[in-house]
């Protein structure tokens, strides 16, 4: 019955972690098991940065004449906030092992209000 429940965090939300890198600001999120072409989007969007996440999963086996398959999947997003004044031309997305990383640059004079969409690199 425990496995029910042991993926619980990606039914509410999924984990970030935000830190400073000299002149970036770098936050991470765990979205392991998305394809981060169709599955992410990162934006920009005023003062905050917003991950949005789908996650869709198919489990099946069969052994013995028994059957089982198992669907998991959900919508998720975050909204980080960030300083004013990120310049969004220069916020980069990479993907790597299931964890999708963003760098923003230290704020400047810029002061952009339309959303910006981040293109996402991965290997």
């Amino acid at each position: 019955m425990d496995e029910l429940f042991r993926d619980g965090e990606w039914r509410r939300s999924f984990k970030v972690e935000e830190s400073h890198d000299g002149g970036s600001i770098v936050i991470r999120a765990e979205l392991p098991g998305v394809d981060p072409e169709k599955d992410v989007t990162v934006e920009v969007v005023g003062d905050e940065l917003v991950i949005r996440a789908q996650r869709t999963e198919t489990k099946r086996s069969e052994s013995d004449h028994v059957h089982r398959s198992e669907f998991r999947y959900g919508s998720f997003t975050r909204s980080i906030p960030i300083p004013d004044g990120v310049d969004e031309s220069k916020v980069e997305a990479t993907y790597r092992d299931g964890i999708l990383e963003v760098r923003l640059q230290s704020p400047g004079e810029v002061d952009v209000k339309e959303p910006h969409r981040v293109q996402i690199k991965h290997d």
